[in-house]
């Protein structure tokens, strides 16, 4: 058991010295169009705020307002 917790310890330890695999220089690629989550972002902001207003007393998306649905 103990030899497993060691191993475990120093893989954990390796991860922080791992290179990251995106550069600063190619983030612009993940920014594309193609790379996002929803068809229609315009759509998508509604539904969040829609979200938002419902899920207003305990803060689901982060945002202000009292779950009136007037932010």
């Amino acid at each position: 058991m103990r030899p497993l917790l060691i191993a475990g310890i120093l893989l954990a330890m390796t991860g922080c010295s791992i290179q990251p695999w995106v550069m600063p220089y190619e983030r612009e690629n993940l920014a594309d169009e193609i790379m996002q989550f929803e068809r229609d972002p315009v759509a998508g902001a509604y539904m969040i705020h829609v979200y938002e207003a419902r899920e207003g007393a305990r803060g689901a998306e982060g945002g202000g307002g009292s779950g009136c649905g007037c932010n």
